[in-house]
């Protein structure tokens, strides 16, 4: 096809304080590379921007070591509760869910909801759907998240929040490391989608709601496609997929309209970071925290952000 363009792809499993061990470094670098490499051939063979979204997605709620799915992080009653959102940069069709509990991949709920009048479910509505999908039951609990919140229940819940990857070293559990996992794609014909899930903060109230079901965590248009993680509510308080996006569709460049952005979520001592492409091709990432956990395909090779977040640097981009 002559208007055919170079597919792109990046990729978070969260953001936050640095990993415990340069070995929890290299099994993640392994899933996120390991992601990529699954989900890049489906935009060469001219997959649709929405399924490798939701196949990338997929593969990383999957993955126990990070906070989404399979291995979420336990609220402060001992219970799992899952959010997850979908959109679509033509359509700007916004889907997600809230607070689901024992399913695999609440990013299937998402997309199932695309289509549906009723785009964003809560908790009781979401299990009703399920049912009426008839859904298999699945357990999300994996062994290392139930001994986190086992010594946070020991310790009386002093601390805020759970770690963003399941390390099986505790030895530093309490260090304010936030997660979710997320994925924005650009497809051969020029479509963009962003997707993100996330298990919440960890130890948090009963019934928290996690910016990642909002296009506060999650936004895209014809333009750019935007997948926040971090504090939840220091994104929601920014709206800051949505600033991204907007600002690129008002005219600014992307790394321009993510310089701006965290730029003014550091003045405001807040703690995040983003991934983001723009319809030009333009790939995207920044952060306030300490480390952003992410990784990307260019067109040419594969690529990450754990040694670039060693250097303290407020954004990247290609």
């Amino acid at each position: 096809m002559s208007d055919r363009i170079q597919p792109k792809l990046i990729i978070h499993g969260g953001a936050g304080a640095r990993l415990q061990s340069e070995e929890g470094e290299i099994v993640v670098r392994e899933a996120l590379h390991s992601i990529i490499e699954k989900i890049y051939p489906m935009l060469l063979d001219d997959a649709n921007a929405m399924d490798v979204v939701v196949r990338g997605c997929q593969l990383l709620e999957d993955r126990q070591i990070f906070n989404a799915g399979t291995g979420s992080v336990l609220q402060s009653d001992g219970q799992i509760r899952m959010s997850a959102s979908l959109m679509n940069g033509i359509s700007q069709r916004f889907s997600g869910v809230i607070n689901v509990s024992r399913v695999r991949h609440p990013i299937d709920i998402a997309k199932f909801l695309q289509t549906d009048d009723d785009r964003v479910l809560s908790d009781y509505g979401a299990a009703e759907l399920l049912r009426e999908l008839n859904t298999p039951i699945h357990d999300p609990l994996v062994d290392i998240r139930l001994k986190e919140w086992m010594q946070e229940r020991y310790d009386h819940f002093q601390h805020e929040m759970a770690g963003v990857v399941a390390e099986p070293e505790l030895t530093i559990p309490h260090e304010a490391r936030k997660g979710t996992i997320g994925v924005v794609a650009l497809d051969s014909s020029g479509q963009i989608a962003a997707g993100t899930s996330t298990g919440g903060k960890g130890l948090e109230r009963i019934g928290r709601v996690s910016d990642s079901a909002m296009p506060a965590g999650n936004y895209a248009d014809a333009l750019a496609g935007v997948s926040c993680t971090g504090i939840g509510e220091d994104i929601m308080e920014e709206c800051l997929a949505a600033r991204i996006v907007i600002r690129v569709t008002d005219g600014l460049s992307l790394n321009k309209a993510m310089k701006k952005s965290l730029q003014e979520c550091r003045d405001r001592h807040r703690e995040l970071a983003a991934i983001a492409l723009a319809a030009d091709g333009t790939i995207a990432w920044g952060k306030t925290s300490e480390v952003l956990l992410a990784a990307y395909h260019d067109g040419e090779k594969i690529g990450d952000t754990l040694k670039w977040s060693k250097k303290k640097e407020l954004i990247g981009y290609l």
